[in-house]
């Protein structure tokens, strides 16, 4: 009977809901505030190559992309000016290929650079991932790494 006990007390243990099993916040969207939604949807369609997803206002003042399996990225239109940001503000997307996408920003005459704002050279971290930094039409920081998940 003595055994039994421990035995019973760890399957109810099983049973009860545990702070580790508690989902924490997932990452929805990021809203991005631009002046011109059709460059600025373009660069992100085709430069970037996120895929646009249907937004539910059509009002021609959003775009909306899926960028991970529960989270978007949605381009809203309305700002003033385009202005400059801070580099240490920035978006993160990872690619399988930095050749290629480097080749694509090339072809597009896009400058990137990298951490330290040495022109058309990718960062190694100390992991071997490797990234680089570009603005997009709206003065928005963008980092592509290549990391592996």
């Amino acid at each position: 009977m003595k055994t039994l006990i421990p035995l019973c007390l760890a399957l109810i243990g099983f049973a009860m809901p545990s702070s580790a099993q508690k989902k924490g916040p997932i990452l929805n969207h990021i809203a991005v505030y631009v002046f011109n939604l059709e460059k600025s949807t373009a660069f992100y369609r085709d430069i970037v190559q996120i895929d646009t997803i249907p937004e539910p206002f059509h009002d021609g003042r959003h775009t909306w992309f899926k960028i991970g399996t529960h989270s978007q990225l949605h381009l809203i239109q309305g700002a003033k000016e385009i202005t400059t940001h801070d580099k240490n503000s920035h978006l993160c997307f990872s690619v399988t290929s930095m050749d290629e996408f480097i080749a694509r920003l090339n072809a597009h005459h896009i400058p990137f650079e990298n951490w330290a704002g040495k022109a058309g050279t990718p960062t190694k971290r100390v992991d071997g991932v490797q990234q680089i930094y570009f603005t997009d039409p709206e003065g928005y920081w963008i980092e592509v790494n290549d990391d592996k998940y």
